[in-house]
């Protein structure tokens, strides 16, 4: 019996460290899967870069209203071999200003169609294999904070490629900086969906002392301020909804209405003076997708002096992502809306495929020229448009 009770001891205790080895391996190993896999470059020889092109690149101001690289577990003060942003990246690809988007909160079974708010949340299982606080796991507001915290410690672990921006005299801090040689980058805070509120608008000014400038009402569902492009019904701004974006109109604040249903794009086009955003996605005279706003709407939200920021991957260009297709869309994007407001808005690191990272975007600039965009236009594209709204609408 005694010879017995050895053996279950050990192998219980084996069966225990089992169990530690794996969690351990979950932990460390299975979250990086995850994103290599969701944030997938296609294998892709070298684009062609022309000197003229690489000449003018070099002197652009660039600008990218989104990406979700915040989500994941990877320091991105260093170059990663998978996911496509990090500063290192963000440096060679010669991006002035990148805005960092926050999920906090994503339907199971998530498509561009019809998802339920009551959905199982694919994020909660993600905070927790990531080991993000506690505090993250059950509150979407404490997720934003959390992934604010981030980019504020990246910022401090290395200054000399990171200035987060809060204000326009942050602003022009990193655009003068530039011009005199810097690579630094400047970094914004934006929110994709403004449930984080939890109902509760006090919480807007947690987020903006937080640094969140850059505000989406809605993601992939219908939340307290009103319907998503995604939800269950063309649902429009809610009284609560309403509230937000007069405070977000009377702040430093810029309102993205990516995600957003057509009705709240018109509620809010309806109860604002501003420069509005569609921070990424397509035309839908190029790509004529549900997830591509129609061309009359997107030239009403031009019209209030804002931008719309050109998508990457697949679902909004329909299919062709290289260099030469996001140029193409572009082209038509202008056509469709005015030089005056297109921007770049890539969803890199967004659970999305595309065919070159950040620091390939010498061959957008090269693919813009072969398209026969001029130099002036290229600019504004690249980034003189964000730029002017960022002005417009920083304090």
């Amino acid at each position: 019996m005694r010879s017995f009770g050895k053996w279950l001891g050990r192998l219980l205790a084996a069966g225990l460290f089992a169990l530690i080895i794996g969690a351990a391996g979950f932990f460390i190993f299975a979250p990086g899967y995850v994103e290599s896999h969701r944030n997938n470059v296609i294998a892709h020889d070298p684009y062609p870069v022309s000197e003229v092109a690489r000449v003018l690149h070099d002197r652009l101001v660039i600008g990218d209203w989104h990406a979700d690289s915040l989500l994941w577990n990877r320091d991105l003060t260093e170059r990663g071999d998978y996911g496509q942003v990090d500063l290192p990246r963000l440096i060679e690809g010669g991006v002035a200003i990148q805005v960092f988007t926050v999920v906090t909160k994503s339907p199971a079974g998530q498509n561009y169609d019809a998802n339920s708010a009551e959905a199982f949340d694919n994020i909660t299982p993600l905070a927790i294999g990531q080991l993000w606080p506690i505090r993250t796991w059950d509150s979407l507001l404490e997720r934003a904070l959390y992934q604010a915290e981030k980019l504020h410690r990246f910022e401090e672990a290395a200054p000399d490629m990171l200035r987060n921006i809060r204000s326009q005299a942050d602003l022009d801090a990193v655009l003068a900086e530039r011009a005199r040689g810097s690579a630094v980058v400047g970094g914004l805070l934006g929110i994709e969906g403004a449930h984080p509120l939890e109902g509760d608008l006090a919480n807007l000014d947690l987020l903006e002392a937080a640094g969140y400038r850059l505000i989406g009402l809605q993601h992939f569902f219908d939340n307290e301020l009103g319907g998503s492009l995604h939800g269950t019904g063309n649902h429009g701004l809610t009284d609560f909804g309403r509230a937000v974006v007069t405070e977000i109109a009377g702040r430093g604040m810029v309102l993205d209405l990516a995600h957003s249903s057509p009705q709240v794009a018109w509620d809010v086009l309806a109860i604002t003076d501003m420069p509005l955003v569609v921070s990424h996605s397509g035309i839908h005279g190029f790509c004529p997708v549900k997830r591509n706003f129609p061309d009359e709407l997107m030239q009403a939200i031009a019209a209030t002096g804002g931008v719309i920021g050109m998508g990457y991957w697949a679902e909004v260009a329909c299919d062709d992502i290289t260099p030469a297709g996001i140029a193409r869309m572009i082209v038509a994007a202008i056509a469709a809306v005015g030089e005056d407001h297109v921007s770049l808005g890539s969803d890199f690191d967004g659970s999305v495929e595309t065919a070159f990272d950040t620091s390939e975007l010498p061959a957008l600039t090269h693919a813009l020229l072969e398209a026969g965009l001029t130099e002036a236009q290229i600019r504004k594209v690249m980034g003189e448009n964000m730029i002017r709204v960022l002005r417009a609408r920083l304090t």
